[in-house]
């Protein structure tokens, strides 16, 4: 059995969903859910994101189905156990099929952003900004307050 998730991975994950719930309930872009979540974006692949986000077709039709098939963000916090597939096999299969791909390093406190076609990823330390098409403005994360949060600092 594999063993869950360290305090500072749940932390993480409920203030990434903290903050960026009211984007997408304001702009009405798409939903945010979270793993334990299939999504199968190729026909032999499924994965589970810590979080994602769909668009609002596709909210509606995983009301009656288990399986995510479009993503308009993906986003991993890394662990110890899994840097190295979220940022290896996972972001090459993101890379393919999302728009964009958020990896959440805590212990070096930074994230990293990828797009479609990028060939590096962007490394943010202070801000994160996501301008997703529909919106009407970005959503934007104080990366600093985010992590003085999780951390309890």
């Amino acid at each position: 059995v594999t063993p869950g998730p360290a305090g500072i991975h749940q932390k993480a994950v409920l203030q990434i969903i903290v903050a960026l719930y009211p984007f997408l309930e304001r702009t009405g872009i798409g939903e945010l859910l979270v793993s334990p979540s299939d999504v199968q974006l190729e026909a032999e692949s499924l994965v589970q994101p810590d979080l994602y986000v769909v668009p609002p077709e596709e909210g509606r039709r995983l009301i009656a189905a288990s399986t995510a098939r479009e993503l308009l963000l993906a986003i991993e916090v890394v662990s110890p156990s899994s840097g190295r597939h979220d940022r290896g096999k996972k972001r090459a299969f993101y890379q393919r099929n999302v728009p964009e791909y958020w990896i959440f390093d805590t212990e070096a406190r930074f994230v990293e952003r990828w797009r479609q076609n990028d060939e590096q990823s962007e490394i943010l330390h202070n801000r994160l900004e996501w301008h997703p098409s529909g919106a009407d403005a970005p959503f934007v994360m104080d990366l600093d307050r985010f992590f003085e949060k999780i951390f309890g600092e």
